[in-house]
């Protein structure tokens, strides 16, 4: 018998969420905040909260010095481009693991997790020198590839626990029709998955658009990202916090609105099958 919720409980834990809500999102808000003020109010103390001299400024003075719509198309390609890759290798990956197991198949899964607890910085030298050698610095291709390979064991393990949950009667039913590997991943699978694969591109979008110790030492100024023209006003002069606040919302805008938008498709995805 399932146990009875009462009113108070209701407003406790309602009270609790919209707490950590605000908690987690207020440094979102007073960045933006920050964005619309003086350098000054910026700095003052103590801090000014909604009271103070509006202006636009520092949008004006951040687009005129940077031009953020390269930038910008720059982290829509990497993170696009890299993200569809990613599923493109690891939706046969995941598969062969989820339906065609071998004893080390657990093993293989691990080491790739693995792999993400190395610190990046252990990597960089190696990759830098590959990257200097075969001229893939500050190209889009190269900064795919890196941010392809470093969220690949994500993408796989995400698709083999939400794959795990898919009766593998049906796969064998559309093998008895006829169907061949191919089509039993493109035509039966891949369908049934589109929840999985949905969050899985969302959440790797994200990652990708966020990445930024590759992005800030493999590029100079021609393949640089967001995270790149958020670095650029972070100067030897100081930190200038109000332009700093405006380029930084600029720059999570587009994200910020692709996640409204789809929150009901990540969270589902998310929170279904064995992805908990």
């Amino acid at each position: 018998m399932a146990r009875k919720v009462t009113t108070r409980h209701k407003v406790i834990v309602t009270a609790i969420a919209w707490a950590l809500g605000i908690l987690i999102f207020f440094p979102i808000l007073w960045t933006f905040l920050t964005s619309f003020k003086s350098e000054a109010d910026a700095i003052a103390s103590p801090p000014q909260f909604l009271f103070f001299h509006w202006t636009t400024e520092n949008y004006a003075e951040v687009q005129s010095r940077s031009n953020y719509l390269s930038h910008f198309m720059n982290s829509v390609i990497i993170s696009f481009g890299s993200t569809l890759i990613g599923l493109v290798i690891a939706i046969p990956a995941a598969w062969a693991m989820a339906f065609s197991p071998t004893k080390r198949t657990k093993d293989v899964l691990m080491w790739m997790l693995s792999t993400k607890m190395m610190p990046p910085v252990g990597a960089l030298i190696p990759i830098y020198l590959l990257f200097r050698n075969s001229g893939l610095l500050d190209t889009r291709i190269g900064l795919v590839i890196v941010l392809t390979l470093i969220n690949l064991p994500i993408i796989v393990w995400m698709l083999y626990t939400y794959f795990k949950e898919i009766p593998g009667e049906i796969l064998e039913a559309a093998r008895m029709d006829g169907a061949s590997l191919m089509k039993e991943i493109v035509y039966v699978l891949t369908p049934m998955a589109v929840p999985g694969i949905a969050s899985t591109l969302l959440l790797n979008i994200i990652l990708a658009w966020n990445e930024a110790f590759w992005t800030l030492n493999l590029t100079a100024s021609k393949a640089a990202p967001l995270t790149a023209f958020i670095a650029s006003y972070s100067s030897p002069e100081g930190l200038f916090y109000a332009k700093l606040s405006a380029a930084s919302t600029m720059a999570i805008a587009p994200i910020l609105i692709l996640g409204w938008f789809s929150q009901k498709q990540l969270v589902r995805g998310l929170t279904f099958g064995a992805v908990k």
